[in-house]
């Protein structure tokens, strides 16, 4: 069965239009209360939330939803998504629910689900829960209908967590880290984290007043957070997006560090150590060229997927790796989580800089990328890449730039969005096969 309301990343849309309403939150926990109740034990489902004013609606719908079939709620409040991952296995719950847009501004939402085993849910169980909404569900007796709480210690029990990724015997002493915290869910855990292995910490995006998140600060608006780096003297600068779980960092001067970078130092450092598995890595078909080369002088193999950390963490979990990740900065070490932990690649980050000794802007740009241009072209309606004259742009394009590079073109999973990307050696090439596609896909729409 085919997936009607979720994406490459959960249910996710503009709050109170389409399928993202309160009504579509309880309907979800029903179904996903159903699909779960497994065994005589008394079940229970783990749910957290970013700051989006729209939280406390979606949180209170799923509570509705959840209790009205007999599954118990534990609530988290404010958390990271991976966050979300951990406690859901640590407490023996049989499944776990984020509500976060991710990166989106405050005027979108979205439910993330996890398994009991703390990992997003596969496509069939998706399709089974959507299936379930379409259906009548049975509701529970008065006697039955599950409890809710909150938890007040969830907190803590994260910043334990993601302290246990960074080896005992390093510390952050000395360093002065800018942490952006994008006004979301990781505003206290992330700079507490970072403070208590021993950093000075510069804080920004930590107000969140339920409209404000990721406006101009985060992973995706890092304007904010260079100019504090240089201004502050810092060593490096952490940016995280809505629900933390990917990170861009900047190095000492100002300048930006992509998922693929961070991705090729966490991936080298470890082969080093005798510690990477799978005999590389795995990332999309938007990570650079680059990248690709990069491993490849060191012995190590870029396996790609398309975009979307789900099929990233399938194919690790499928070939044995235990890193992998996005340009966009979803990094997913396996050794320390089931999802992308942006906390925990930071941690990481910082934990390569004491050991180098060496200033951000060295350490961090390992490899020289290739030249590459993304560009979208919005579109209300149709089909645009099934259009003939669009097939044959992107067919000429393909045959100019093989051996020389690469072209990926793809509709968005979360809004109506062609993305063009290309890359090659050659920069004045790559614009123009660009160009030409937007054009004609412009044309078409």
């Amino acid at each position: 069965m085919a997936r009607k309301l979720f994406g490459t990343d959960g249910i996710r849309g503009r709050t109170n239009a389409g399928a993202m309403t309160a009504a579509t939150a309880m309907r979800v926990g029903q179904a996903a209360g159903r699909h779960f109740v497994r065994g005589g034990h008394r079940h229970r489902v783990v749910i957290g939330k970013d700051t989006r004013l729209s939280g406390y609606m979606m949180e209170s719908a799923l509570v509705a939803g959840f209790t009205s079939v007999g599954i118990d709620v534990i609530m988290t409040g404010p958390l990271p998504t991976p966050a979300i991952a951990l406690l859901t296995r640590e407490m023996r719950a049989d499944l776990g629910v984020m509500i976060s847009a991710s990166h989106n501004l405050f005027a979108d939402n979205g439910i993330k689900l996890f398994g009991p085993d703390g990992f997003k849910l596969s496509d069939a169980a998706e399709a089974e829960i959507e299936r379930l909404m379409e259906a009548d569900i049975p509701l529970v007796p008065a006697e039955r209908i599950g409890r809710a709480r909150r938890i007040e210690d969830a907190r803590g029990r994260y910043i334990h967590a993601v302290k246990q990724s960074v080896a005992a015997e390093i510390r952050f002493d000395g360093l002065k880290v800018v942490v952006d915290c994008a006004h979301g869910a990781a505003y206290q855990v992330a700079p507490s984290a970072i403070w208590e292995l021993g950093a000075e910490v510069v804080t920004l995006g930590v107000s969140p007043n339920g409209t404000n998140i990721n406006d101009g600060v985060g992973s995706t608006a890092i304007t904010a957070l260079q100019a504090k780096v240089v201004e502050e003297g810092a060593d490096i600068g952490i940016a995280l997006d809505g629900d933390a779980d990917r990170l861009i960092v900047v190095d000492e001067k100002g300048r930006a560090v992509d998922g693929d970078q961070i991705m090729a130092l966490i991936a080298t450092r470890m082969h080093e150590k005798g510690a990477l598995t799978g005999g590389g890595i795995v990332a999309t078909v938007m990570s650079n060229l680059g990248l690709e080369r990069y491993l490849a002088t060191q012995g190590l193999t870029l396996e790609r997927t398309k975009v979307g950390d789900r099929y990233v963490l399938e194919r690790m979990q499928e070939g044995g790796f235990n890193v992998g990740g996005e340009q966009s900065g979803h990094m997913i070490l396996l050794d320390h989580g089931t999802t992308g932990d942006g906390t925990v690649a930071a941690l990481r980050v910082l934990a390569s800089l004491v050991r180098s000794g060496k200033p951000a802007s060295e350490l961090l740009h390992v490899f020289e990328p290739v030249p590459q241009l993304l560009r979208n072209v919005r579109y209300d309606s149709g089909t645009p890449l099934e259009d003939d004259s669009v097939k044959a742009v992107i067919a000429a394009a393909e045959a100019e730039l093989e051996g020389k590079g690469r072209l990926v073109i793809r509709p968005s999973g979360t809004e109506p969005v062609i993305r063009v990307m290309a890359e090659g050696d050659d920069q004045s090439q790559v614009e123009a096969v660009v160009d030409r596609i937007c054009s004609a896909v412009h044309a078409a729409v």
